[in-house]
């Protein structure tokens, strides 16, 4: 069965550690402060300008000026600071994120991203992926493993403008959580009820498969 966007959050948060800082792209990535490990230290920045960003907001707490990259109303943790975007982008070309998430409409084999454009449709925009991709070492991607028309997004080559070159090596979607190495995909774990098989059909890019696949725990 497909993860839904709640539990990619979930595996994706698996990935963070104490002490790290971590800049949240929109959409499926901004899910991910809500399910930080209890106990951890982690402070989660948002390009527009806020480091230390906390979970989404209770009704309660809703304020309309506290806002993430994808305009979605936050919360502060304690200790956090707002700053201007100048600033944010700093910390993020300076290389100080130890962990990006992001969205996107297509991965390759050999690392490479498109994520902002797609010709001959309305989409909001680069934000600051180019600068994100360029800026992190460690990356994690998550999308849905094909488009609602059964069209793989993880492809031998990407087809839609590139975001970043080469910078890409670990992939969650919705079936599978892969790592690129050496210009391949490397099955690293499967959604739970996912079968090999379907990963593999709907996986255009080379694909290693290892004896043994486990199934991800959330």
């Amino acid at each position: 069965m497909a993860l839904t966007r709640e539990q990619l959050a979930q595996r994706v948060a698996q990935e963070l550690q104490d002490g790290y800082y971590v800049n949240l792209g929109i959409g499926i990535p901004t899910l991910v402060a809500n399910y930080v490990p209890k106990g951890m230290e982690v402070m989660l920045q948002s390009e527009n300008g806020l480091l230390g960003m906390g979970q989404f907001p209770t009704e309660e707490e809703i304020d309309a000026d506290l806002i993430n990259a994808g305009k979605q109303t936050v919360t502060m943790a304690t200790g956090a600071s707002v700053f201007d975007s100048a600033e944010s982008f700093a910390m993020i070309r300076g290389g100080h994120v130890d962990l990006t998430v992001l969205g996107a409409f297509e991965v390759d084999v050999n690392g490479n991203i498109a994520s902002y454009m797609i010709p001959g449709k309305l989409i909001k925009g680069m934000g600051g992926a180019m600068d994100l991709v360029a800026g992190a070492d460690n990356i994690i991607v998550t999308m849905t493993h094909a488009s609602k028309h059964g069209v793989s997004k993880l492809l031998p080559h990407c087809t839609l403008p590139l975001t970043g070159k080469g910078c890409i090596k670990k992939v969650l979607t919705d079936l599978a959580f892969i790592e690129i190495k050496d210009g391949e995909f490397h099955l690293l774990e499967r959604a739970p009820g996912v079968s090999v098989e379907e990963i593999v059909q709907l996986t255009a890019g080379k694909l290693v498969i290892p004896q043994h696949v486990p199934e991800m725990i959330l």
